[in-house]
């Protein structure tokens, strides 16, 4: 086939059908969930290996891993992946990639911390764009998913972030650095800010789970650093299809890079404010 004709054909087929897409993935993921659910119960610490500091995986991440990646192929097989633990690679000339996390939260799964999640996002590598993204909570078997331009759900229903104006008035998220603790100090002043003037803050230790429960309005916003893409990617756009807004610590849009972030419903500016007037001085 002409590589024009099958560049048009794989680009048109993707925008038409990214609701179709999504659903498959949503079932794939709740398939998957089920065998995470199964060897959860013959769960083995001394299984657990050590990618880095504080960094763990275990067997039933990589397994995981391999039945996602098995299944997003017959989805659209002309995609690459951006895998956390490797089951497969990106190759150069693949516009579509799918950003996999096939256990977000896996101190909490060897820990027995009922708070972890399969998160899977389709990225455009041309446009920049995330396509699709969707988290499945393992543990309350709740899929929250969305696809550009389509909105977000949460278990077929429709969800948007929450109605909160101002920060004083909101439950927020975070995550604490696990292996980078240069900028700790820092972080530590944003924390205690909060702390005075919002509701409180929160740490699920899974960054997929936080941006998912902004979007359905659980939390108002999230901001954490030193995370990566197969963290952030579908969840950041399940926030925005839910109403939100995601960005960096300055506001811009290198949050698809998981160094920093942050997602909030109309609190953003007045969060990102908080954050950036202690956080740029550390860091410059």
């Amino acid at each position: 086939m002409n590589e024009i004709l099958r560049f048009v054909m794989n680009h048109s087929r993707t925008k038409m059908n990214l609701e179709k897409i999504t659903q498959e993935v949503v079932e794939l993921s709740r398939k998957t969930a089920l065998f995470v659910q199964k060897v959860t119960a013959n769960f083995n610490k001394n299984s657990i290996e050590h990618k880095g500091l504080n960094d763990l995986v275990s067997h039933v991440d990589k397994q995981t891993e391999e039945k996602l990646v098995a299944g997003l192929k017959n989805i659209l097989p002309e995609a690459g992946f951006i895998a956390e633990e490797g089951s497969a690679e990106l190759s150069d000339n693949q516009r579509y990639t799918w950003i996999i996390d096939p256990v977000d939260g896996t101190t909490n799964y060897v820990h027995g911390l009922p708070v972890f999640a399969i998160s899977i996002a389709l990225y455009d590598t041309q446009t920049q764009e995330l396509l699709s993204g969707v988290v499945h909570e393992i543990n309350r078997a709740e899929s929250f998913y969305a696809w550009k331009n389509g909105g977000a759900f949460l278990n077929e229903k429709p969800i948007r972030v929450s109605e909160t104006k101002h920060l004083k008035d909101s439950l927020l998220a975070t995550g604490f650095p696990y292996y980078d603790f240069d900028l700790m100090e820092k972080y530590i002043i944003i924390l205690k800010e909060l702390m005075k003037g919002s509701h409180g803050l929160r740490r699920m230790g899974a960054a997929s789970v936080d941006l998912v429960y902004t979007a359905c309005g659980r939390f108002e916003g999230f901001f954490e650093y030193n995370l990566k893409p197969w963290d952030v990617a579908a969840g950041a756009l399940i926030v925005q299809e839910a109403g939100g807004r995601v960005g960096d610590f300055s506001g811009g849009n290198n949050f698809i890079l998981g160094k920093e972030l942050i997602a909030a419903c109309d609190v953003f500016n007045e969060l990102k404010d908080l954050i950036e007037k202690n956080w740029r001085s550390s860091c410059d």
